[in-house]
Order: structure tokens, then sequence, then C-alpha cells
């Protein structure tokens, strides 16, 4: 549970660019050009690889896509660029049928490979009706493994939890049981007919159910002796700041359990720049390899496929297995937005020249307010405060803080002292809960970057997999290189928010734009939130088509997709309010439909 070590898979062969448990975590991003516009697919492709892209994916509609394709391919390797290419098919076997014939790898979506589009209905089988269904499955899937089998082509199934079929969803609701059963039965015909090159994706853009999704997928296949590789991704992460931390929390959790062998970082942003964030997450979580061993067990009745939330002692300020707590290293006026830390570190004389306090940020200029922070060696009994800190390293033996079952004002901080920063915080956590010790627990990292994209993507990946895992009361995220503290504080509450454990602004749900977008996605984008940023009790959806658009972006509350060229249709929720939409006039309907249900408020 604790220590890092890759997932044993089988090699999947891609190209001249195997993938699997002995080759390194793969990085991929996918274009945003037309597929039928050869010469810019070739220009873009060009500049992904260069960007240190493994594999390149591009939009495939239909039967002239995919013969573009192999037409691209052919003048990448005359120029003498090999990265692998892959088609994205929805909707259209024939498509797919073609693009095995072209192209090193072709990603098919068992939510509408064979099912029609979903059109939200509640559908009813009876046994043996379901039976016919997953027939049909695997007589319009073996003409397409053998086309793959004869032109060594593998295969990607990728499952988005916004295009589930209404047949899995009417059996199995639109859950990550689900999108386990809507791959399990696709992987079963694969097996059936002895065709191993096959890729498994889970994705969707709420973190926790693509967690829950690939946890439970490899339990499957597990179960049925399956080894098929990972792909992951968050899906429609998001812009900027948020797209990065969104995927870190969501991706890193898995690679930091050992789950993953290719990854790709959505953002709405041009391709080429979601590489670096790949390779920092990657490279980052790679360097566990061979870290210190860490000792421990998971507590009893842990469930590590859907993690509970560990319900500890609640004291002043601090309510146990909540919502988490912010503590700053900075004082009340640094930070200028609405996100407010909880508690703020008494560094530097913050109060009256008192070093080594945590003070609410309530009464930070209240001496008699604050909370001193003791180590083990200087722990003192007498000390009488309303909330007390213990700072401890995490390979602590739990022997040594049996004392604190005795104690109803006590918050632990966890400082990291292994390579393996999220797993030797877990071992000591799990340590605790099963030795009865239910003080509130605080994870306290530091990170020595001074690179924005850097400290969002390791401290996204360390506290996500601790959080996701249903631990730690609160996060003290310090970066003493980084030039703006205030910003290290907006990482912290943008981590909790991506973790779905604490909502403090405005959620954008955005994909990261391919051939079928509909609009300029980015510019739409940062339209889009500079109308309804200050919404912070709403997700809004920017969606560039309507492929996963409408299901993608069911978790949102209110919608904005592309329905045709200068086109928008506004949801709300899953239903679609306005059709056809002139492009120019899309955000004030939006605005006026948010109005109209009564979730408005002025700026």
């Amino acid at each position: 549970m604790f220590n890092y070590q890759r997932r044993k898979t089988v090699t999947v062969n891609i190209g001249n660019t195997p993938l699997g448990s002995d080759y390194p975590i793969r990085v991929q991003s996918m274009t945003n050009t037309s597929t039928n516009d050869i010469e810019a697919s070739v220009q873009q492709c060009l500049r992904i690889a260069q960007a240190g892209a493994d594999y390149v994916r591009l939009t495939t509609q239909g039967v002239k896509e995919a013969q573009n394709l192999g037409v691209i391919r052919g003048r990448l390797r005359q120029m003498g660029c090999n990265v692998p290419l892959v088609a994205d098919i929805h909707f259209n076997p024939k498509a797919a049928q073609a693009a095995a014939q072209m192209t090193d790898k072709v990603r098919i979506n068992p939510g509408n490979f064979v099912d029609p589009a979903r059109q939200f209905k509640s559908l009813t089988y009876t046994d043996e009706q379901y039976q016919a269904e997953l027939r049909r499955i695997h007589d319009a899937l073996v003409p397409f493994i053998d086309l793959c089998r004869k032109h060594g082509t593998a295969v990607r199934l990728g499952v988005n939890h916004g295009s589930l079929s209404d047949r899995i969803m009417s059996r199995y609701g639109n859950t990550a049981a689900g999108m386990v059963e809507s791959v399990m039965e696709y992987l079963r015909v694969f097996v059936q007919q002895e065709f191993m090159d096959v890729v498994v994706s889970m994705k969707a853009s709420n973190v926790v159910v693509m967690v829950e999704a690939v946890r439970r997928v490899v339990d499957a296949m597990n179960r049925e002796n399956m080894y098929f590789p990972l792909h992951l991704g968050v899906t429609e992460a998001g812009f900027g700041e948020d797209g990065r931390i969104k995927s870190a929390v969501g991706i890193g959790a898995l690679l930091c359990q050992g789950l993953g062998d290719t990854i790709r970082v959505s953002l709405s942003e041009d391709p080429e720049l979601e590489i670096p964030v790949a390779n920092t997450l990657v490279s980052y979580i790679s360097k566990r390899n061979n870290h210190p061993f860490i000792k421990g067990d998971c507590y009893k009745g842990y469930d590590p496929l859907m993690p509970a939330r560990h319900q500890g002692n609640s004291i002043a300020g601090l309510v146990g297995g909540r919502t988490p707590v912010v503590i700053a290293s900075c004082k009340p006026g640094d930070v200028k937005d609405n996100r407010q830390p909880d508690f703020y570190f008494s560094a530097d004389g913050a109060v009256d020249a008192i070093h080594n306090f945590i003070v609410p940020a309530s009464t930070f200029n209240s001496k008699s307010n604050t909370s001193p922070i003791f180590t083990l060696d200087n722990w003192d009994d007498d000390v009488k405060a309303p909330l007390k800190w213990l700072e401890v390293q995490a390979s602590t033996p739990v022997s040594e803080l049996m004392f604190l079952k005795n104690c109803d004002n006590v918050a632990l901080i966890i400082i990291p002292d292994n390579v393996n920063v999220s797993g030797c915080e877990q071992a000591l956590m799990h340590a605790l809960v099963d030795a009865g010790i239910n003080c509130p627990v605080i994870l306290h990292n530091s990170y020595d970057d001074s690179d924005s994209e850097a400290l969002q993507v390791k401290a996204g990946a360390d506290l996500g997999a601790v959080l996701l895992n249903g631990l730690g009361d609160g996060v003290w995220l310090e970066a003493p290189c980084y030039p703006t503290t205030a910003h290290v504080v907006e990482y912290s509450f943008a981590i909790l928010q991506a973790a779905r454990l604490r909502t403090t602004k405005t959620e954008f749900i955005s994909c990261p734009s391919c051939g079928r977008t509909m609009f300029d996605l980015q510019t739409t984008v940062r339209r889009v939130q500079a109308a309804t940023a200050h919404l912070t009790h709403l997700k809004i959806g920017v969606m560039g088509c309507v492929v996963n658009g409408p299901g993608e972006m069911a978790d949102a509350d209110y919608g904005y997709v592309g329905a045709a060229v200068g086109r928008i249709s506004l949801y709300k929720g899953k239903e679609c309010i306005e059709k056809n939409i002139p492009e120019a006039e899309a955000i004030p309907h939006l605005i006026a439909l948010i109005k109209d249900n009564g979730d408005w408020v002025d700026p």
C-alpha cells in the first residue's frame, strides 16, 4: 500500500515505442487541428513530438480522416519523425477499420462503438436481451480485431464517464462501476480472440470518479487474469493553474500507487504545452523507485477501491474528517482574494515577536488565542491552550505517540521524511487510526521549487494521493524558494477543490480541444471565465463539441457546448435549454440562463 512499485502488465507494441511495465511511463498529447488539414496536422505533430511526446493522437471522424491519417504518418516518416500516431474514433466502426490499416494505434470508445449515441434514456433489458447485446458487440469487434492483428495495430479502449451508453447507464448507473463493466465487456472479446495489444483508459472530469474507476478496473482485470497497461488522464481538466493541479491530483494519485503506463495531461491550451507538465509529473513520481522501505499496514476496515473519509476528533477550528483547513506561512493581507487561510504560522515575529505558533485567522492579532507548536522533544503537558500542535516526522513510531489518545486538544502535523512523500505520510496515519489515536492530522509538505508548474504538479500529486485516500484534515504547503506566498496558498485551495473536498471558486470543466472543436477554445474559456468567475458556488462546462460534451459536463451546473461552426448550445445540467445560438450572443444568453434559474449573484 505505502511503497512505490509499478504494476506489472503485458507489453503492448505501438509503432516503435512499446508500452508496459518494463518500459518507461510514456507521455502523449492530441492535435487540435482538423485531420483533413494535412499540412497543419503534420506541423502540429512535429511540434508535439519535439516537445517530447511518445505518442500523438488525431481526431478521426470518418474514413476520409483515417486515410488522411495515413498520409500524415507517411509525411512525418519522410521528415524523420517516427512518433507513433493514434486515431481517435467515436461512433464510427468503419472509420476504426480504415484507421487500423493506416496507423499505429486506434482508440475506440466502448460507449459508442456499437451502442448508439447516448440520449440519457432509461432502458430495460431481460437477461436474454442483454446477452444479445453482448453478442452484437462481439460480432462488431471481431473483424476490427482481425484487421488490427493483420496490420500490427494496437488498440486503446477509452471509456469516458461522459459517454457511457444508455444500455450501461440503465443497468449500472452513471458510475465508476458502469465504466468498468463497459470496458470489461470489450476486453473479454479481445482476450477470447487472443489479441493482447490493448491499452485501457478510464477518464472523467471528476477526479474522484476517475481515480475510483481506474482502481476498480485494475481490480476487475486482476480477478480475470488480465494485465493490460493503463492510459491515465483527467479529461476536461481545464486551463492554466486549475488544469495542471487537477491533472496532478488525479493522475498523480494513481502513479503514486504504481498504476499507469502512459499519461495525457488534458489542458485547454496548445497541445505541445501538455508535454512538459506530463514529463514533470512522470519524472517526479519515478524518483520513488527503490526508495527506503516504508513499514505498515492499512487500518482495519479500510477500502482501497473507494476509501471513506476517516472521521477524526473535532477541536477548536478543526473538524476531523470533514472540510480540510489551510495553514499559510504568511500574514493576513498577503492573500488578496476571497480564499483566505484558516490558520497562519506566526514566523518572523508576526504575533508580538512570538515564534512557532499557529494562529486562527479570525484572531490573528490576539496573543491569547495563539496555538503553540511542539515537537516530541519539547512536549509540555502543562501548557494550557484550546489547541496545541505536535509536529513529527512521518517515520515516527506510533508507540511514541500513544499519549495522544488522552489528548482532546492536539492536532498532529506530519512532515514527510521519505522521497515517497505520500507513502510515508499515509503509513503513519493508518498506524494512528489502528492505535485509536484520532487527533486531526495536517500534511506539512515543503518544496524547493521556484517554478509554478513544478510546484503545482508535485504538491498536487503528493497531497492528492493522501486526500483521495480519505486521509488528512488540513494542508500546510510551503515553498521557501517560490516568490509569492499568496500563490502557494491558492495552490492549497486548488488542490482541495480538485479532490472535491473544499470548493472555494468557480469550477470550469473545459475540454483540451481537438479537431472536432467548433470554436477557438482558449479564447472562449477566457471569455466565459471573465463573465462567471465570481460564481464560486457553480461548476460551468465549456465543451468544444457534442461528442463528450453533454455527458462529461453532466456534473456541471451549466454548459456551453459547440453545436456547429459559430453556433453554441447551452445546457442546464444534462438538459439542452437553447440550441444553435450565434457564438457572439452565447455568453449573454448563458448569463441570462443562470439568472433565470436563480443562480446568479452580482460580482
